[in-house]
């Protein structure tokens, strides 16, 4: 079988002067140096000031908290795309407010950013905060996103998991995710980021159990701080991104190839050429889908269904509210995730390509 990931983190050896640098500061945890520098090292290369960038445990953990450092009101719903993967739903419940699935554009998968004061107009209750979210990394307008934040004076956060390679942060607070399986990974971790420095503060202190300077916890809080030795994971990857994002990019590149005479599958608009993500998903006609997930699995290929149904069709989100999602559901029974980690041969590529291309004609 060929799996349809493989993660890949920095070695032990690269590793190593990091680790030795936690053992001679004997600081483990509470925003230490790695961390602090991890924070540095990140808002520097998304082009930010200094204290616009906060570390947190998990993406998830980030939403929720970027939502409450917003001042999203409690039991209003928040609006977001019912095409997602149930963790933007789970923040939302976190933050205490209800997930409201709505439909997202056909072309770039995401919520219309000029569509999402009538989406909210027609709501069944009170709407109290946005989510947005980057598809599977896919290039967003980050911009048309402040504008939309301050024309309609609600909260918003951008779900950007796997959008380290095409994030462009502004104001609205965008989370990324540094799970294992993204395309700089330290195992488990994510960090917020915004040129709002004040809104980044609240955001950690949320995560530090409610505490600021002093051990007064002036607001409530929770415990969502990376550990010392995720940071250090953080800043080894970092330091080997121009060769793993090109790695990353030859396997792309190799599918964009492969693909490039096919016009029954469609690769997301830009992969491989001005963007990477760890997925590789395409999309297919509706009405032969399943016959080429057969065709993959009977030669031997894994693939995954990243989102399934979308996040609307999981049995913990069904039965909250949404509007009509047809796109959505096109998409859900229409796209695949094929096989796409570095080092992935390009024979492998093309044997993928051309079973993908026979179960399609």
């Amino acid at each position: 079988m060929i799996p349809v990931l493989r993660p890949r983190l920095p070695t032990a050896e690269r590793l190593a002067p990091y680790l030795a640098a936690i053992d001679r500061a004997q600081y483990y945890s509470n925003f230490g140096p790695q961390t602090r520098a991890l924070e540095t090292r990140l808002a520097s290369h998304f082009g930010l000031a200094g204290e616009t960038v906060t570390t947190v445990a998990n993406a998830t953990l980030g939403l929720a908290l970027a939502l409450g450092a917003q001042g999203a009101s409690p039991g209003a719903l928040c609006a977001m795309p019912a095409w997602t993967f149930v963790a933007s739903a789970n923040a939302a419940v976190l933050a205490g407010l209800t997930p409201y699935f709505i439909d997202v554009d056909p072309a770039t998968w995401a919520l219309d950013p000029l569509a999402v004061a009538e989406e909210i107009a027609r709501a069944p209750a009170t709407v109290g905060a946005v989510m947005v979210v980057a598809p599977f990394g896919q290039p967003i307008d980050y911009a048309a996103w402040d504008e939309v934040k301050r024309r309609i004076g609600l909260p918003i956060v951008i779900d950007a998991a796997a959008a380290f390679d095409s994030l462009q942060a502004g104001e609205t607070p965008a989370v990324a995710s540094l799970h294992a399986t993204k395309v700089v990974g330290v195992g488990e971790g994510g960090f917020v980021a915004s040129r709002d420095a004040a809104l980044i503060r609240a955001v950690r202190q949320r995560s530090n159990f409610g505490f600021a300077a002093d051990r007064s916890a002036a607001l409530p809080g929770l415990n969502a701080k990376l550990s010392e030795y995720h940071a250090a994971i953080g800043l080894a990857a970092l330091d080997m991104w121009s060769e793993s994002r090109a790695a990353w990019m030859s396997v792309a590149g190799a599918y964009r190839n492969a693909l490039a005479k096919s016009n029954r599958i469609n690769l997301q608009p830009g992969f491989g050429e001005t963007w990477v993500s760890s997925t590789c998903i395409v999309a297919v006609d509706v009405r032969v889908r399943d016959r080429a997930l057969q065709a993959l699995t009977t030669a031997g290929i894994d693939t995954r269904l990243w989102w399934g149904g979308g996040a609307h069709s999981q049995p913990a989100t069904a039965g909250f509210p949404r509007a009509p999602v047809p796109v959505t559901e096109k998409l859900a029974k229409s796209t695949i995730g094929l096989t796409f980690y570095q080092g992935l041969a390009n024979d492998q590529v093309r044997q993928i390509v051309t079973t993908l291309t026979a179960a399609v004609s």
